[in-house]
């Protein structure tokens, strides 16, 4: 016990305080830790945060400390009331290891909240014999010090998208920071409406927001409209994944109509179980693979037709002129709107609508995409199953925070991992 007084007062120490003596609890599961005063030390004001004339003195109080060689620690500690002249009232004492009633140290929360950021919280929970209430307190305490002291500093280029949170066609709208030199999580907004997007405008502000060179999203309306209005003059990129997408989901349409069609008229079913060597990219397929798509493409049929006209649009990607890359766009979309196949004229017409946001594409260079905001969703997806469901939205919101915001941590004495 002397050792870890001693270590806990070389390494862990809180200007005027000092760990006088530690002891087993009688059940022999935890060590508790008497802290006091140092001599000549004047209480602080937890209003004004001054020094103040001592008034009395309450009960002791545990604060849960990080566990050490097995056994929980608790520090236990007499918290003084101060007079205090300039707050004009009676106040319980400023300590330094703890905020207010909180019953977990700032050095136990801070140590919870970075190990929920590797494990689940309910594996963090078990893992240091705790309680999940108190890891969601922990990285509640840590986001909220984070969100109040981050710097937004300069954002050049952001993208937006949803993500399904829970059945029910309930999404959340996640906005990131896509810089070529910073990628980080800055806003999550329940739904995906004109409302909880523009929440993230009202939190950065104008001049901020007057500042965004570059705007990812894809073609959801809400988003477009408050992007219109919020970031005229940022160069809007539409999302080159989501396109391929819908188009594959076109193409999937296709596939299945036709599939019943000819299973109810007796023909020989040969799209049965071809729906991934259709929307498979080429390298991707197996050797058998190949030699069974090529047999599918001798067939005049509408899913073949159309998985050429989305095999031919691939080529719009190889373009660096936007004047080039629109001109092979116009021409794609005049061969499709001759097709007569319904799903992909109606992708045709919606590229049609959005032609010069598919072009800013090749206006920014190529430079920007929204492949980092797919990569950051799949990331928040790795979140919220590894919580194996969240309670409330509240952490979600928290957690996804936490693990993508790249926040600034409190700072402590001593880091004990």
């Amino acid at each position: 016990m002397l050792q870890l007084i001693t270590i806990l007062n070389r390494c862990h120490r809180f200007p005027g305080f000092v760990y006088d003596r530690a002891h087993f609890s009688s059940d022999h599961k935890s060590i508790e830790i008497v802290v006091r005063p140092r001599k000549g030390a004047k209480a602080v004001c937890s209003r004004c945060h001054e020094p103040a004339p001592g008034y009395d003195q309450l009960p002791e109080r545990s604060f849960e400390f990080i566990p050490f060689w097995g056994f929980l620690v608790f520090l236990r500690y007499a918290m003084r009331r101060v007079d205090c002249r300039r707050c004009d009232a009676v106040v319980v004492e400023e300590v330094p290891w703890a905020d207010g009633k909180r019953t977990l140290t700032r050095a136990y929360m801070l140590f919870l909240a970075r190990w929920a950021r590797k494990l689940s919280w309910k594996e963090t929970a078990e893992s240091f014999r705790t309680s999940w209430e108190k890891v969601f307190d922990a990285v509640e305490h840590v986001v909220t010090f984070g969100l109040e002291h981050r710097v937004l500093g300069q954002i050049d280029a952001i993208g937006v998208d949803e993500i399904q949170y829970a059945k029910g066609h309930k999404y959340l709208t996640l906005v990131y920071q896509i810089d070529l030199d910073v990628t980080r999580l800055l806003w999550v907004g329940k739904e995906r409406t004109i409302e909880s997007f523009q929440g993230f405008f009202t939190v950065i502000g104008d001049e901020i927001a007057s500042k965004i060179a570059f705007v990812c999203s894809d073609m959801w309306e809400p988003y477009l409209k408050v992007i219109r209005e919020k970031c005229s003059e940022a160069l809007h990129i539409l999302d080159r994944f989501h396109i391929v997408a819908k188009m594959n989901k076109a193409l999937d349409e296709v596939r299945a109509g036709e599939s019943r069609s000819m299973a109810r008229e007796g023909f020989v079913p040969v799209l049965k179980k071809s729906r991934w060597l259709l929307l498979k990219r080429e390298e991707n397929l197996k050797t058998q693979q190949r030699f069974r798509l090529r047999d599918l493409l001798r067939y005049n049929l509408k899913t073949v037709r159309a998985y050429l006209l989305k095999e031919a649009f691939q080529q719009l990607w190889d373009y660096n002129s936007a004047t080039w890359a629109g001109k092979f766009l116009d021409e794609w979309c005049r061969q499709v709107m001759r097709s007569r196949i319904e799903p992909m004229k109606k992708i045709a017409r919606s590229l049609r609508d959005h032609r010069d946001l598919i072009l800013n594409y090749f206006r920014a260079q190529k430079l920007l995409s929204s492949g980092v905001v797919e990569g950051l969703n799949n990331k928040a997806k790795v979140t919220m199953r590894k919580s194996y469901g969240f309670r409330t939205f509240r952490c979600l919101e928290l957690a996804l925070y936490h693990s993508l915001g790249k926040l600034p941590e409190p700072e402590s004495t001593r880091d004990f991992f």
